[in-house]
């Protein structure tokens, strides 16, 4: 359960999940591999609200904590094109497939079989949600600092719940892809500032 979050990048331990619920028989469904009904619906609904969630933290949530406006970590991707493409792949790859896989897919799966019989369902569902959200922020804080881990873990308590609410890994991948790319491109086009700036002058 520590080691594969833990494997080096969120692809590589994604990798990892898969191999082990094959290993260990445990069905897809259980780390949240499942069609949705609809998958337009779903996929529609998730990247729409991954963008407006971007917006809302930018604009509104991150400038109330108090973050600065601008990214230190990620400013070298002003009007840089290659490096925003290599990011943008590395977003769906990593983020969208690999964090999601691990630290919504995995993770729930495995508090879930460690908390339900000790504390009930509801109850395993809320430290499910709240432990994983705690833990994607740290393993952000190294690379993006205080800010950078609020943020995830403020997203994190999202994709989780997310998660949680549709039984399917589909929507909170989505929309953290959509969230992220949506990052990228405020960043890239230098947008950080106008948009930190729009609710709070």
């Amino acid at each position: 359960m520590i080691a594969i979050p833990l494997a080096g990048t969120a692809f590589l331990s994604a990798i990892l999940v898969l191999l082990w619920a094959r290993y260990t028989g445990t069905p897809w469904r259980e780390i949240g591999y499942v069609r949705p009904k609809s998958w337009m619906r779903a996929v529609m609904f998730a990247f729409v609200f991954g963008l407006a969630f971007k917006l809302v933290m930018k604009a509104l949530v991150m400038p109330l904590l108090g973050a600065a406006p601008m990214n230190e970590a990620y400013h070298y991707l002003v009007g840089n094109p290659v490096a925003m493409l290599q990011m943008a792949i590395g977003i769906i790859v990593g983020a969208g497939f690999g964090e999601e896989t691990v630290y919504r897919g995995f993770l729930f799966e495995r508090f879930g079989k460690l908390l339900k019989p000790r504390a009930g369902a509801a109850v395993a569902t809320i430290v499910t949600v709240l432990i994983t959200s705690v833990w994607f922020g740290l393993v952000h804080y190294p690379e993006q600092g205080l800010s950078g881990a609020e943020q995830a873990v403020i997203t994190g308590l999202v994709f989780g719940t997310m998660f949680t609410m549709s039984a399917s890994i589909l929507m909170p991948m989505v929309a953290h892809v959509a969230f992220d790319l949506a990052a990228l491109a405020i960043i890239y086009w230098n947008l950080e500032d106008p948009v930190a700036h729009l609710v709070f002058r």
